[in-house]
């Protein structure tokens, strides 16, 4: 047999269906807006790890390459890369040797047929060089201002390769990626208060409307649990809806969109990965947009009927 309080959760939840059948027209803007929401959200979580994805491969073959003067000892060497490795944001310290770099550099010019002449009839002029892989990318200036310290320096031949255009080109890369993400957790935050502003007013009419009903059913005997609960109930199912909304719309766009961007991104964006991230995390995602959806609407409901549900004790 039914406990009274498990008939009254299955009364609240069936009022709240009832409820968001008949005021569907009324809630459709908080539908739409909470849609927007869900959306912008799920295209920020997306872009996000597309972005991360597309900055990692960009960055993963950079490193700072310190070159070192010819008269440097065999013990200042090892002292060098010692301190190194336990610098900050170091991962790992390759050596390449004056001839390494020779055979690397020829390796790299095959059909210079002068070059290769003009090389063997000199002394090797490269300088040995160490290689310093970062455990993040983003943060190469950590590293240059080690390398920077007076003592490193003047074991220094001439600058690292984590300078001018180069330079240029990684900081841009650090801060759009910072850009993005600042944008994106800002966008959500504004349409989830418009969003939550649009259900205050969904919920004030609501209650106006059955203004008289609700009197009724105090004046019966109902507690506040029992009135307020299916305009929560209501509202969370606004919020399930804008989530298989969302859901649909961003599927659609990513699956008619990914070529047309992959071609004007110029090979910087990996735009597939999104249709794949999407893919692949579909239960995560889905997870994710209903339960934002649900609270989303929770809360306002909760926030609203306290405000605009005056309930005599």
């Amino acid at each position: 047999m039914k406990s009274k309080r498990i008939i009254t959760i299955e009364r609240i939840i069936k009022n709240g269906f009832t409820s968001f059948g008949r005021n569907v027209w009324l809630a459709l803007a908080a539908i739409a807006m909470m849609t927007i929401t869900l959306t912008i959200l799920l295209f920020a979580i997306v872009s996000n790890a597309t972005f991360n994805h597309s900055v990692k491969n960009l960055t993963a073959g950079i490193d700072v390459s310190f070159f070192m003067r010819d008269d440097i000892t065999t013990t200042q060497r090892d002292t060098l890369i010692k301190e190194l490795k336990q610098a900050p944001n170091v991962a790992s310290v390759t050596y390449i040797s004056k001839d390494q770099a020779l055979k690397n550099y020829l390796a790299a010019n095959p059909s210079n047929a002068d070059l290769r002449a003009a090389v063997s009839e000199i002394d090797n002029p490269l300088p040995a060089s160490l290689t310093i892989k970062p455990v993040d990318p983003n943060d190469l200036q950590a590293i240059q201002n080690f390398l920077n310290k007076p003592g490193v320096r003047s074991l220094q031949s001439g600058p690292t390769n984590y300078s001018g255009d180069r330079k240029t080109a990684i900081d841009n890369i650090t801060r759009a990626t910072h850009f993005f993400q600042q944008a994106g957790i800002v966008g959500i935050i504004v349409f989830i208060v418009v969003s939550m502003l649009i259900i205050f007013n969904t919920i004030r009419m609501a209650i106006f409307n059955r203004r008289d009903e609700l009197v009724i059913m105090r004046l019966l005997g109902a507690s506040k649990a029992y009135i307020r609960g299916p305009f929560i109930v209501e509202t969370m199912l606004y919020g399930a809806v804008a989530a298989a909304i969302s859901l649909i719309v961003c599927a659609a766009l990513f699956k008619v969109a990914s070529s047309t961007l992959q071609a004007s991104s110029f090979g910087l964006l990996d735009i597939k990965y999104s249709e794949n991230f999407f893919s692949d995390h579909m239960v995560e995602i889905l997870t994710l947009q209903l339960l934002a959806g649900i609270i989303i609407g929770a809360v306002s409901s909760a926030v609203a009927t306290r405000r605009y549900l005056k309930l005599n004790r």
